[in-house]
């Protein structure tokens, strides 16, 4: 770290203690200087529209800003301060360079898979069929790490298996990397104290905790005892200020309980700040399609999440991973926003899309072959794969697109146990992704899109070619 970030650091942690000591004046104060210094009208824009949310005490915005502020440890807020300039300003120009110079997607984040080996074994999870002795050396890790921050990629995310069998690993890797934000997909059964303690001393890494509902439908997925490990798991990261989240897969089973408002409030309660919504799908061979939601559940879980942004404000900050295409110009798999890595090495377009041409094991291969592949620039030939933006998914809403794609590539199923022919995967989703057309299309109409996007977004505009729509939908 350069003097500049360290200074930055340093000025962002007593500006810290300052609000704390009394955030109801302080803040507007701070704020009141900072329109002093800034020279950019549309810094002083911003800044003075902060001020005027923060400033009303019953917007929920500004108690869940307040919340957050006054519940985090100080020092991680200061160790936040280089990885959130570079995730959120300096990536930006870093990847639009390294897309002009490659011609090919450059993406925000990159989820790997650090191990196949988990404590639990969950119904549904294509990682158990993986087996238990596959991952990915600290060096091996490291590298993908060091790459992609060259091309402009300061966000990484952690799967498994259960990324917390690596826990050391893990903590080296943030030591490492300050300048990185890592969040890491765990069951949350691993995070005893010690653990606790060095997320805290690191202050770059926050766990995404999955959890299935209440104690019943978690445990049924996941294990007897389960739910009340992740309850404890939780406690000892809001006991520490650690900021962390919740990672929620519904299903036919839990919709109902997941989308509900009463569901929204115990999380809030529990001290999660951030919660990722995901809809099931029946990746792997053997996985029963049984448990996909219904196209009426998701079109549920749309109105709640917008709900609670919008309308009927929870402090809570809800990402809806299939349901918010309409944020992000559609899919963003394939480099576009993120890709993924198996704990086997191989390169995946997507998390839900286990088909690859490249290995990053292979000591000669790279991170940006892994972007240049055939897959890949499949996926960024067709990017969107629908002009409604609420069927963004080439698995789960456009099932055709990724038969083409994978037909096309010569991409081979990455299980080594079981491979998945990409028919059958089409086979066990195309019902309802033609159910979800329907409802989709009429929500299209009744709702139309947002007419704004991340500023990423724009990215594109500068080099990507027409879109290629030479697949059916459902064939």
């Amino acid at each position: 770290m350069g003097l500049k970030e360290k200074a930055l650091q340093m000025a962002v942690k007593e500006a810290i203690k300052y609000v704390r000591k009394d955030y109801d004046t302080n803040l507007f104060k701070l704020i009141d200087w900072g329109k002093k210094m800034v020279k950019e009208d549309i810094h002083l824009k911003a800044l003075e529209k902060v001020g005027d949310r923060l400033s009303d005490p019953t917007n929920e915005y500004a108690k869940f800003i307040k919340r957050i502020v006054m519940d985090t440890d100080p020092d991680i807020i200061a160790k936040l301060v280089p990885p959130v300039i570079n995730t959120v300003i300096k990536s930006y120009d870093r990847r639009l360079a390294s897309m002009k110079e490659h011609g090919c997607n450059i993406p925000w984040a990159i989820l790997i898979d650090i191990t196949t080996a988990c404590n639990l074994k969950c119904t549904g999870c294509w990682a158990a069929q993986y087996g238990n002795k596959l991952q990915l050396s600290y060096d091996e890790l490291n590298k993908i790490i060091t790459e992609g921050k060259a091309l402009g990629t300061y966000t990484y995310l952690y799967t498994g298996g259960e990324p917390l069998v690596r826990k050391n690993d893990l903590i080296k890797l943030c030591k490492e990397h300050p300048d990185c934000l890592f969040i890491t997909f765990t069951n949350g059964t691993l995070c005893d104290d010690d653990f606790a303690d060095q997320l805290k001393e690191v202050g770059n890494m926050f766990l995404t905790i999955s959890i299935e509902g209440n104690e019943e439908t978690t445990d049924a997925r996941r294990g007897k005892g389960t739910y009340q490990s992740v309850i404890s798991a939780m406690g000892r990261l809001k006991k520490r200020g650690i900021p962390f989240g919740a990672s929620l897969c519904y299903t036919k089973l839990n919709a109902d309980v997941i989308s509900s408002d009463e569901y929204a409030d115990f999380l809030i309660s529990l001290g999660v700040i951030f919660a990722w919504f995901f809809t099931f799908v029946p990746v792997g061979c053997g996985t029963s399609p049984e448990l996909m939601a219904t196209a009426e559940q998701r079109e549920t879980m749309y109105n709640q999440v917008r709900k609670w942004r919008f309308d009927e404000v929870k402090q809570l900050f809800c990402i809806d991973f299939f349901n918010d295409g309409e944020y992000v110009g559609g899919c963003v798999a394939g480099g576009k926003q993120y890709f993924h890595i198996s704990a086997n090495g191989d390169c995946e377009p997507c998390v839900f899309a286990h088909y690859s041409n490249v290995n990053i094991k292979d000591p000669d291969t790279h991170v940006i072959d892994a972007l240049k592949s055939p897959i890949f620039m499949a996926y960024k030939a067709r990017q969107p794969f629908s002009d409604n933006m609420l069927r963004p998914c080439p698995v789960m809403d456009n099932p055709g697109a990724l038969k083409k794609m994978v037909q096309e590539s010569g991409a081979k199923s990455t299980d080594l146990q079981s491979p998945e022919n990409v028919e059958d995967l089409f086979a066990k989703t195309v019902d309802v992704a033609r159910k979800w057309k329907v409802t989709a299309d009429r929500m299209e109409k009744e709702h139309g899109f947002v007419n704004w996007h991340i500023r990423s977004v724009d990215i594109y505009k500068d080099y990507e070619s027409e879109h290629i729509r030479d697949f059916e939908e459902f064939e």
